[in-house]
């Protein structure tokens, strides 16, 4: 499964590299990027295993911006 969110608050390309790096370290995820200037983050799993990834992907990405939301 492919699905496309939304970044709120995202301010720094620096930031948005080092969230793509970190996505893409979770176990089950297949792909992920995350595109700065369309502030869209595009992450690729297994269908049944999704909503834990997501819970993950969640995680590092307010690690890395701590005001960056994920629109779910």
């Amino acid at each position: 499964m492919k699905k496309v969110y939304r970044l709120n608050n995202l301010d720094c390309a620096n930031c948005a590299a080092k969230m793509e790096r970190g996505v893409c370290k979770i176990d089950g995820v297949k792909s992920a990027s995350v595109n700065f200037m369309a502030q869209k983050l595009t992450v690729e799993a297994e269908d049944n295993d999704f909503e834990r990834v997501m819970d993950e992907v969640v995680k590092v990405c307010r690690r890395v911006e701590p005001d960056c939301t994920i629109a779910r």
